[in-house]
């Protein structure tokens, strides 16, 4: 086993090492370019994510499925994967996350064309889409399809599943520790919190998507408002906090003895891949549910998609890094080395009221991820092997929030992580090759001004 987890780490390291980070970044800045900068439409992209197309075809309201693929992406990587970053790579790292971010719009909206342009009805009249059909239909490349939903059925346990419930289980366990054993706490949780999940997903995209359009507002409202109150505490380290993180992103100055750069490549790695990972824009999660929402044409629901990358990462993980660089501004003695108590010590701030609202945030963070790659995980099982499968498939779902809740998942996170990169690469292939047909589109639609034609 150890060998394995050896095997495990190694391949991670390689798939999230520079290669990936320059194959991701590079097709957001590409797609930027290609698109002629759709960043510049993200005021209607607002708009039309809380403008109800009912009259179009599709299984859930446009901000429905944004609000579905946000409860996937905004999960404790926002929160302590910030923390992280800077712990790792400095407070430079922050800026290279948000920059990720706003190339990362492109790619996240070209996700979501392709997701409708080629999407199909199922045998019950949903309608089924994502990188698979792209790949299948718009390149007759069914077989990296089919590639594509083997990582993401498997990465969804990971990612989607078991390391959330673990998080849930864990702060659970943390505030109940005066009443009842931790272990025994955590078991309970996990049947409790499989309990919902099974509720919830039972009824499908519907479901989970009315929970979601909720759940995700309120949680990021209530998230982004102690943020702020940390921000207004710390007032007089906004400005040094913002010149450190411009100036330590591109330092040229040696870090430790290293040699001269170190720091700005740190900066760079870390928070390039915290912002990849943070939004996952191009690793082809996000256009499954895209596929759902109602919507008239490919662009309106691109448009709706890109937002997402826009709050996940240009607005809440540059607030959390701002908390977290001006928290250690202001108290020196915080540890840099520990990404989670970072975090922690922020919130710590806030009199009363801090510590609950950052466990609140975890918790409800991590349980609309195991909803949101529910359905990830789901349609890629239809794909494969179709209805009969998904039963199949939620039934080991529900089971393995229980199994997650209480196992120790190290080696679990790391075989998700790599997933999480096999999932990239057909995806990605699918936005080069199609990006023609995006382009297309993009301009009929968005540039020739054709956006609200059926």
């Amino acid at each position: 086993m150890h060998t394995f987890s050896s095997i495990i780490d190694a391949l991670n390291s390689m798939m999230w090492g520079w290669p990936m980070i320059v194959l991701l970044l590079g097709t957001h800045i590409f797609l930027t370019f290609r698109l002629k900068v759709p960043q510049r439409k993200l005021g209607t992209a607002i708009r039309l994510s809380v403008k109800k197309d009912p009259d179009a075809r599709g299984d859930v309201s446009q901000f429905g499925a944004l609000a579905t693929s946000l409860a996937a992406t905004i999960g404790t990587g926002n929160i302590i994967g910030v923390a992280t970053a800077i712990s790792l790579g400095g407070p430079g790292a922050v800026l290279w996350c948000w920059l990720t971010g706003v190339f990362g719009i492109a790619t996240k909206y070209a996700e979501g064309l392709l997701a409708i342009k080629y999407r199909v009805r199922n045998a019950n009249g949903r309608m089924m889409g994502g990188p698979m059909y792209a790949l299948e239909r718009g390149l007759g490349m069914k077989w990296l399809g089919v590639v594509f939903c083997v990582f993401t059925a498997i990465a969804a346990f990971g990612i989607g599943n078991t390391v959330q419930a673990n998080a849930i289980s864990e702060n659970i366990s943390l505030v109940c520790a005066d009443f009842i054993a931790p272990d025994t706490c955590k078991l309970v949780t996990g049947f409790v919190v499989a309990a919902i999940v099974g509720f919830v997903i039972i009824g499908g995209v519907k479901s989970i998507a009315h929970l979601c359009t909720r759940l995700v507002p309120f949680m990021a409202v209530l998230y982004v408002l102690g943020c702020i109150y940390i921000l207004i505490v710390n007032h007089q380290y906004l400005g040094e906090a913002l010149s450190l993180i411009v100036t330590e992103a591109f330092s040229p100055r040696a870090a430790g003895g290293g040699a001269t750069g170190t720091v700005v490549m740190m900066a760079a790695r870390y928070g390039i891949a915290r912002g990849l990972f943070s939004n996952e824009s191009g690793m082809g999660s996000a256009p499954i549910v895209a596929a759902a929402a109602q919507t008239r044409n490919p662009v309106r629901q691109a448009l709706v998609s890109s937002t997402g990358t826009f709050w996940d990462t240009v607005v809440i993980c540059a607030i959390t890094g701002l908390v977290v660089v001006t928290s250690i501004i202001a108290y020196p003695e915080i540890s840099q080395e520990d990404g989670g108590m970072l975090t922690k010590k922020a919130f710590g701030m806030i009199p009363y009221v801090g510590t609950p609202i950052l466990t609140f945030g975890i918790i409800t963070f991590s349980f609309s991820t195991i909803l949101g790659w529910s359905y990830y995980g789901e349609r890629a099982m239809e794909y494969l092997g179709g209805r009969r499968a998904v039963l199949s498939y939620r039934v080991l779902w529900v089971l393995l929030v229980v199994a997650g809740s209480v196992l120790s998942l190290n080696l679990v996170w790391n075989i998700a992580d790599l997933m999480n990169a096999f999932m990239a690469i057909p995806n990605l292939v699918a936005l080069i090759l199609l990006s023609g047909v995006i382009a297309k589109d993009t301009q009929h639609y968005l540039w020739d001004n054709h956006l609200d034609e059926e």
